[in-house]
């Protein structure tokens, strides 16, 4: 298993996030709050495939520590808690940037690239990201 393979899952991940964040409503009403907006099951079974295949191929290589991770981020999925989905794999790709730091795996160009570009789409699905909101709080 090489970096680009991990980044291909993280990346599959952030997309699937980010179809369902488009998709939620601008607000959510306490009174769904305990049950969550739910994302469709297709999607909750294609974020599930990517996990399991990243799961399949990272046993016995170093991104196997990565699999807490993953799973805590399909967890959270499946229950229709989006942050707690961003927040596993925003540490997953902090952990990827120790490792490359510690020289235990190799990160090329390109895929130095991926890790900012996945970084950023994850930044921008959490809340108080939105350009619309610029300025708020800060008074008249």
């Amino acid at each position: 298993m090489l970096t680009a393979d991990v980044l291909d899952a993280i990346g599959g991940l952030a997309s699937q996030l980010k179809a369902y964040a488009a998709k939620l409503p601008p607000v959510v009403h306490l009174t769904a709050v305990p049950t969550g907006v739910k994302p469709k099951p297709e999607a909750i079974e294609n974020y599930e495939d990517i996990v399991t295949r990243f799961r399949g191929q990272s046993a016995g290589t170093v991104y196997k520590r990565l699999n807490e991770s993953l799973l805590e981020s399909l967890e959270a999925f499946e229950t229709g808690k989006l942050l707690g989905s961003v927040q596993p794999l925003l540490a997953a790709l902090d952990h990827l940037e120790r490792m490359q730091r510690d020289q235990e795996i190799e990160v090329g160009r390109l895929d130095e690239k991926r890790f900012a570009e996945y970084r950023a789409a994850l930044h921008k699905i959490l809340p108080g990201n939105k350009p619309e909101l610029d300025g708020a709080g800060r008074g008249m």
